[in-house]
């Protein structure tokens, strides 16, 4: 008698793929909650959060909200590490066998593991700000990759053709190192600014308004190569697909710039911090969907009869 192994559908690893990219957004947003809040240090050791113990316990030093904010931080670190390894076992047991989904599958735990790492150092260096910086780096890269992971769960495997011409493709090349170098200032903003995670972490010594400055320039930046790639994709024959991620992100990034542009004249204050993050992790999904809905890798492949018979096995 022969049976056949249940294989995840591609529904159920584009699902587990959403999950990853929302979750790993999500941490990036309760990582600028631990920050604001001053919760930075709630667990103050690293595997475990006090000495002796992996959860928090009442300590006259350290207030119990801020315990509860930064252990929690730290659970949701578990939980993305467990929707990613069940994205990559989705993804290594769907059919047809896809290496390209597999690879990006795999960096997703990996880059969990290579997270809470960093995390852990940043919390036995006392919140050092290059350690809070390349922090915040990691988690930008894992979205943006996990972008590319979602987007790879609805196509095929073939050699990418652009959608657009050449230099269309080069002017995004442009539009992506501009938005690493936005991210990368506005993390020495942080650095340089009120909120370090625990109040006597010491600050990178760079004049704020300076800083806002550059980092504002590089937004105007963004702003001014999306704008020339919109007038150039009214005559390149786009996908509508193409089109409705050009108008997210032309919406998103006027967004993001109104909440930085009023957090700043506000004294940044908390609220709009967070808020300033959400929209920031929004404009690398939207650039990152951007770059993807400009080539196409053929219609995602359908499993062959004998594929599906080498999967069968004696019950």
């Amino acid at each position: 008698m022969t049976s056949r192994i249940s294989h995840p559908s591609p529904r159920l690893v584009r699902g587990l793929a959403i999950a990853v990219l929302v979750t790993q957004a999500l941490i990036s947003v309760t990582g600028v909650i631990v920050r604001v809040t001053g919760s930075g240090l709630g667990c103050p050791t690293w595997p475990q959060c006090f000495p002796g113990s992996m959860v928090p316990v009442e300590h006259p030093e350290v207030a119990t909200l801020h315990q509860v904010i930064e252990f929690g931080n730290r659970l949701l670190t578990g939980v993305i590490g467990f929707i990613a390894l069940a994205c990559l076992l989705a993804a290594w047991r769907c059919l047809p066998y896809r290496k390209r989904l597999i690879r990006l599958a795999l960096i997703m735990p990996l880059g969990v593991i290579a997270q809470a790492i960093i995390g852990g150092m940043t919390v036995r260096v006392n919140l050092a700000w290059w350690s809070v910086s390349m922090h915040f780096t990691a988690s930008a890269v894992l979205i943006w990759l996990a972008t590319i992971l979602v987007k790879a769960t609805t196509e095929g495997d073939r050699e990418p053709v652009g959608v657009v011409p050449p230099p269309m493709r080069k002017l995004l090349a442009a539009l992506v190192v501009v938005t690493a170098a936005v991210l990368v200032l506005g993390t020495l903003v942080t650095a340089s600014g009120p909120h370090a995670g625990d109040p006597d972490t010491p600050r990178l010594d760079l004049p704020v308004p300076t800083m806002v400055q550059a980092h504002g320039l590089l937004v105007m930046a963004y702003v001014l190569l999306l704008a020339v790639f919109g007038v150039w994709l009214r005559s390149a024959r786009p996908t509508k697909a193409l089109l409705k991620t050009y108008g997210a992100a032309c919406v998103l990034v006027l967004v993001q710039g109104g909440i930085g542009s009023v957090q700043y004249y506000l004294g940044v204050p908390e609220t709009m911090v967070v808020l300033h993050v959400l929209a920031a992790t929004l404009v690398i999904i939207v650039t990152a969907m951007l770059w993807c809905e400009s080539r196409y890798r053929g219609p995602l492949p359908e499993p062959t009869p004998e594929a599906t018979a080498k999967e069968s096995v004696a019950a």
